[in-house]
């Protein structure tokens, strides 16, 4: 079901009060990212990928496939999941339960619908998807392969592997993302490790790059569909999209105090006060 950018936006309200509900309900995980990310976790879901929720397999033939590296964002993306048609919207209030298919990083053992890898040891998920990719081009199926991953992340040596990889041997049909937010969990970004001029990194290493506001919804479609256009080309698409962590609540904006850390009641009840309830709440 294809929505209007109106729509979209209201869902990605809702996908952040379920993420600081889930967070707050648990009194553990990543509120921070997954806030930042709303935008592209719904554009992807309910506009971009050409992906079947209700009939969900893991070998993905036939259809977009997405990996999230950074695996801690993982509320979003089950709010994301669920709110289109891959389990049901009860489920949510599970996460981070002893025994949930909702653990606080996504994993495969409890067979929860959409997730295909499980992902948070940071810097493995580019190279997942360079291999999914590869697969679908070797079986001939047209359908591209997407992966987020955190600018933290980049300090990873293996991301760089994977992108002369996918490079080297005209993967172009993978669309890497990296959000770009500045912040990971120890602190700024440029002060635990500086990552220089990303874009010109991904330049040199053969990617096509791309850049986008990740939390304006109009953008975030726009350069989605061009890092489409790009695919075919002979070269892997990178897409640098600046988020603020945290987006939509004052408090926890632009900061890396709220990477990791669930709110208490009193910061819940002034975060969630942020965001009306547009979908209804699980």
């Amino acid at each position: 079901m294809q929505h209007h950018i109106e729509q979209l936006k209201e869902i990605a309200t809702q996908v952040r009060r379920d993420v600081l509900r889930m967070v707050y309900g648990a009194q553990s995980g990543h509120p921070g990212g997954p806030l930042g990310c709303a935008e592209l976790f719904v554009a992807l879901y309910f506009k971009v990928l050409h992906h079947r929720a209700g009939d969900f397999s893991m070998d993905g033939v036939g259809e977009d496939l997405f990996f999230l590296s950074n695996g801690h964002l993982s509320a979003g993306w089950y709010s994301v999941l669920a709110r289109s048609g891959y389990f049901d919207l009860g489920e949510l209030s599970t996460f981070r339960a002893i025994n949930s298919r909702l653990q606080g990083h996504p994993a495969t053992k409890e067979g929860l619908p959409g997730i295909r890898v499980a992902s948070g040891s940071l810097g493995q998920g580019l190279s997942v998807a360079c291999g999914a990719a590869l697969a679908k081009k070797l079986n001939d199926d047209k359908h591209l392969v997407y992966c987020l991953m955190g600018d933290g992340e980049l300090q990873e040596g293996q991301n760089w592997e994977a992108a002369m990889f996918a490079a080297g041997r005209q993967v172009d049909n993978l669309i890497g993302i990296v959000d770009y937010n500045g912040q990971q969990i120890d602190g700024p970004v440029k002060e635990v490790m500086p990552l220089g001029d990303l874009k010109a990194k991904w330049s040199a290493f053969g990617w096509d790059v791309l850049e986008m506001n990740g939390n304006i919804m109009e953008e975030v479609l726009e350069v989605l569909s061009k890092a489409r256009e790009a695919c075919g080309k002979k070269k892997p698409v990178m897409i640098l999209m600046k988020t603020d962590m945290g987006h939509g609540v004052d408090f926890m904006m632009g900061t890396h105090e709220w990477h990791g850390k669930a709110p208490k009641e009193e910061e819940f009840a002034k975060a969630i006060s942020q965001l009306p309830e547009t979908l209804g709440d699980y």
